[in-house]
């Protein structure tokens, strides 16, 4: 049976400024769950209405009235888990995907799921982003958050600090069908929902790459920034 200080910490958590205090953070759902067990990703506690269906000796069984109360999902999925935040550490790479000011929890789950799939283990976001570990962002990203690492860090600094030529997302420049991706080793930057690279970012950049409309009379005004991801990491992993 669940205590209530179990309930208070989990309704706490929901929220950056008590995940971040905590150093706690939820995952919901069995396989999301069984891929941060298969991580490097430290287990507070499990909770569970059917506990013989995930192997761990630190689970504590609860009754669906229970994971309701818990769960942010509308639909619970019988397990939900607690694990211990870990310190990202920045990874030496040929190139980096950046991201300014991504503020659609939804988008970042789906885009860390997409670099899953690509093999792309690592990704930086601006520290004004949307935390990795939001509730949204976790369960969109269907257990891909424990294979890709998301680096929160003053963007500008970053790319000073590199020798890389840096390139930007745009929907109006040198079509990503006339620029090889053979062996590139820069950095792509992409910009937030609805308002793009910001002005101090656009300094730093040297060239923009863009995904060219098919139809200009009648297609939308733009992409969806988890699908223009998709299509740049095909052409940069040649798949």
């Amino acid at each position: 049976m669940v205590t209530k200080n179990q309930i208070n910490l989990i309704r706490q958590i929901k929220r950056k400024r008590n995940r971040k205090e905590k150093k706690l953070f939820i995952v919901e759902g069995k396989k999301s769950i069984d891929e941060f067990l298969k991580s490097d990703y430290e287990l507070f506690e499990i909770y569970s209405t059917n506990p013989k269906e995930i192997s761990s000796n630190k689970i504590i069984e609860i009754s669906i009235n229970e994971l309701n109360k818990l769960s942010s999902l509308k639909k619970p999925n019988k397990h939900l888990a607690v694990f211990h935040l870990k310190k990202e550490i920045l990874k030496k790479r040929d190139f980096y995907i950046l991201f300014d000011r991504i503020n659609d929890p939804g988008n970042l789950g789906t885009i860390i799921r997409t670099c899953h799939w690509f093999g792309i283990d690592q990704i930086i976001c601006s520290t004004d982003s949307v935390d990795c570990y939001n509730n949204k962002v976790v369960q969109s990203s269907m257990g891909s958050l424990s294979f890709v690492n998301v680096i929160y860090t003053d963007l500008i600094q970053f790319t000073k600090k590199t020798n890389k030529k840096i390139f930007g997302t745009s929907t109006n420049s040198k079509s990503i069908s006339d620029f090889s991706f053979q062996n590139f080793d820069g950095i792509l930057i992409f910009g937030s929902e609805s308002n793009g690279i910001s002005e101090n970012i656009k300094n730093e950049i040297s060239d923009y790459i863009s995904i060219p409309k098919i139809n200009q009379n009648s297609s939308p005004e733009s992409l969806n920034l988890s699908i223009s991801v998709s299509i740049f990491l095909s052409k940069i992993t040649g798949v």
